[in-house]
């Protein structure tokens, strides 16, 4: 209690000391202005011509003494308000945060609630902020699934611990999957441009979190940093960003398991505009993600420093692509794994200066890069892509690159594995560089001059044609 009550002493003596600052302030200001003003009018309109008489000074001295009282009275009254927003937002914040942590499941929603009205209500960034982060921290709250609609509070186990029987006792919060879906409908409900208060600006945390049904459709999320870092989206349910927009400067899924479907399409990723020293953390990742029911990004746009879907597993029955746009300066598909029965890149461009799929695999039934532009046409002496990569890569049943374009400085499928029905027909090669120099395995890779291989452009290596594979030519050498 001591303890507490000289924390009150200190707190009201520093307030007291803060306005007492804030006055003296106001009292020097207003002298200051008082004494310019004089100066003003002493110099420059002539006052100086006749000597002011004692009525005169009088009145000036009440006029002066007048505005420094009402500037005092407006920092007083300035300062009362904003102590009284700070007690009205610490108990209405408290309220609704002690009714989230309620045991009864219904006081927990008004809880979620209450906590969307005060984020609301006062509109001071890092208020709002405060409001946001509580909800995103429910959700990141070790959560069990299959105990989500479950009325129990507790349960119990007996086991057996070196001949010792012990009962252990879990603690559960009561129907929690209704609180957590009305958590992400509140968030996103915030997020789309026809709600009446946005919280668009605000960062977003969800690292950990466990997603059931997340409809995210039509969502800004225009904060500095969005995560979704090792967040679980289970089977069965919603997953949808479709056409969402992520503004921010990061935007991360880092480690993401999606187990049902995930659809981004025409969802657009295009951070604001970010110096040199930020673009090595800046941009959006799905590194190391996995889609296990598929995914679709048909449509969608990567703009931006980076764009990342290094060591991500895309499985499932179909995962596509198609007619997205890769513009960011470097886009990475790096150790990719591409398995289940279809991946579809048809009609994509990549525009950015470095494009890396390299050391990827390529397992599906079915893999299509049909129509799609890799690389973007050479400017003056400079292109705008520098290199676009595929070293190393592993071509497994049937690949397509059928109509492709590839373009910029430099194309390298050097070193990759070859085995399967690989189609380059009709594909426009129009880099400058490209070479398929040293592949593991060359095996079902067509092209247009097959019949012909004297046909084959010159900036296409090696030659003579067809490729050699590293293991055949070492033995030839020896």
């Amino acid at each position: 209690m001591r303890r507490w009550r000289f924390g009150g002493v200190v707190s009201r003596t520093v307030q007291r000391s803060g306005l007492m600052v804030s006055v003296l302030g106001a009292v020097a200001g207003g002298l200051a202005i008082a004494g310019i003003t004089w100066w003003g009018l002493w110099h420059f309109l002539g006052a100086k011509a006749e000597t002011p008489n004692q009525l005169d000074l009088s009145r000036i001295s009440l006029a002066v003494a007048a505005g420094i009282g009402g500037a005092v009275a407006l920092v007083v009254a300035y300062r009362k308000q904003r102590d009284a927003e700070r007690g009205r937002f610490a108990e209405v914040f408290g309220a609704a945060a002690g009714q989230l942590g309620d045991p009864d499941v219904a006081v927990r929603i008004a809880g979620v609630y209450a906590m969307a009205g005060v984020a609301d209500e006062f509109s001071a960034r890092w208020r709002r902020q405060q409001c946001v982060d509580v909800l995103c921290g429910y959700l990141r709250l070790p959560y069990a699934p299959e105990e989500g609609a479950s009325h129990l509070v507790s349960k119990s186990q007996r086991i057996e611990d070196n001949g010792t029987a012990v009962e252990r006792v879990y603690t559960y919060r009561q129907n929690d999957r209704q609180v957590r879906d009305t958590i992400v409908r509140v968030i996103a409900e915030h997020l789309r441009p026809s709600a009446e208060t946005r919280w668009c600006d605000c960062d977003f945390d969800f690292t950990d979190a466990v997603f059931e049904n997340a409809d995210f459709r039509y969502t800004v999320f225009a904060g500095r940093n969005t995560r979704f870092t090792n967040a679980m989206f289970l089977s069965g349910r919603i997953v949808t960003f479709e056409k969402a927009r992520f503004l921010g400067k990061r935007v991360t899924f880092r480690g993401a398991i999606f187990r049902s479907a995930a659809i981004f399409d025409h969802a657009e990723f295009a951070h604001t505009e970010v110096g040199r020293a930020d673009r090595a953390t800046t941009g959006v990742t799905f590194s190391e993600a996995t889609f296990g029911g598929g995914g679709s990004f048909e449509g969608a746009e990567f703009r931006g420093a980076r764009t990342a879907f290094d060591r991500t597993t895309f499985a499932g029955e179909r995962t596509s692509f198609a007619n997205a746009v890769f513009a960011g300066e470097s886009t990475s598909f790096e150790r990719g794994v591409f398995d289940g029965e279809r991946i579809t890149f048809t009609g994509a461009e990549f525009t950015g200066a470095r494009v890396t799929f390299a050391d990827a695999r390529f397992c599906t039934d079915s893999s299509s890069f049909d129509c799609a532009r890799l690389g973007a046409p050479i400017r003056w002496r400079n292109g705008r892509t520098q290199e676009v990569s595929f070293a190393r890569t592993e071509y497994h049943g049937t690949v397509s690159f059928a109509d492709t374009v590839f373009a910029g400085r430099k194309v390298v499928f050097a070193g990759g594995d070859f085995f399967g029905d690989i189609s380059f027909r009709r594909a426009a090669f129009d880099a400058r560089d490209i070479s398929f120099d040293r592949p593991k395995a060359w095996v079902g890779v067509h092209f247009d001059w097959d019949d012909s291989p004297t046909a084959k452009p010159s900036h296409i290596s090696p030659t003579p044609w067809p490729p050699v594979p590293a293991e055949s030519a070492s033995e030839l050498a020896s």
